[in-house]
């Protein structure tokens, strides 16, 4: 399938109503409103297509640049295309899921991270603590730098509630992400989400709620799923 192509397909299965959706969840014009169900049907006919989701991505369209985040291949994206799709992802589910996602799969995903967070523009700061967690869920522990771990969770205590809005969810997330998967750092874990209490987000006009971190790693180890690692990060 060529770009032209795509586009139309995305144009004509678009949906005002799950457009209105998104916007509350703060996905950014242009796009159609194209549910995730109907992306992956395309994505299962494109597969993998490296320059393919590049052109997407360019586009600027938030239902494309998703999609391309679906077909990207990872591994093969350069630095200079990751910082690029960085910069570009200022709609939420893009900052967060899309560009983490890719990270993630690329050998400069933590390096990017580390740099990302540093970054006073949100969604660019968001991506970097998205892919964070995405990172420690998927990536065993004897390749993880556990000290470094352990000094962004100290920072996160110091720097959560003085953070920007989204930057604060997605290091809320971060906190819980590494209490679940990486169990050499559980109880430091839990230990330091009871000093941060309570981290206040404000989601708009949605009904999602900040999840309380050492409630849901408690849910998780009483599952018997800690330090059970992701087999891959794409949904």
């Amino acid at each position: 399938m060529t770009v032209d192509e795509i586009m139309a397909d995305l144009k004509a299965n678009g949906s005002e109503s799950i457009k209105n959706i998104l916007l509350k969840h703060g996905v950014k014009e242009p796009f159609f409103g194209v549910k995730v169900e109907h992306l992956k049907t395309i994505q299962k006919k494109v597969k993998t297509d490296y320059q393919l989701a590049k052109d997407l991505y360019a586009t600027g369209n938030a239902d494309a640049m998703y999609l391309a985040g679906l077909i990207a291949d990872d591994a093969r994206m350069t630095k200079s295309d990751l910082q690029t799709w960085a910069k570009q992802a200022v709609s939420n589910n893009i900052s967060e899921y899309t560009v983490p996602w890719v990270a993630t799969g690329n050998n400069l995903g933590y390096e990017l991270a580390l740099e990302w967070i540093d970054s006073p523009k949100e969604h660019i700061a968001a991506a970097g603590w998205s892919t964070l967690s995405n990172w420690v869920s998927q990536k065993p522990d004897a390749e993880l730098d556990i000290s470094g771990l352990k000094n962004l969770l100290n920072r996160v205590v110091q720097t959560i509630h003085t953070s920007q809005n989204r930057v604060r969810n997605v290091m809320n997330g971060f906190v819980v992400a590494l209490g679940a998967y990486v169990i050499p750092l559980t109880d430091d874990v839990i230990a330091a989400a009871n000093k941060i209490g309570v981290v206040t987000v404000d989601v708009g006009h949605t009904s999602c709620k900040v999840p309380d971190a050492v409630e849901r790693i408690i849910k998780i180890k009483d599952k018997g799923a800690l330090g059970k690692k992701k087999k891959m990060v794409k949904c």
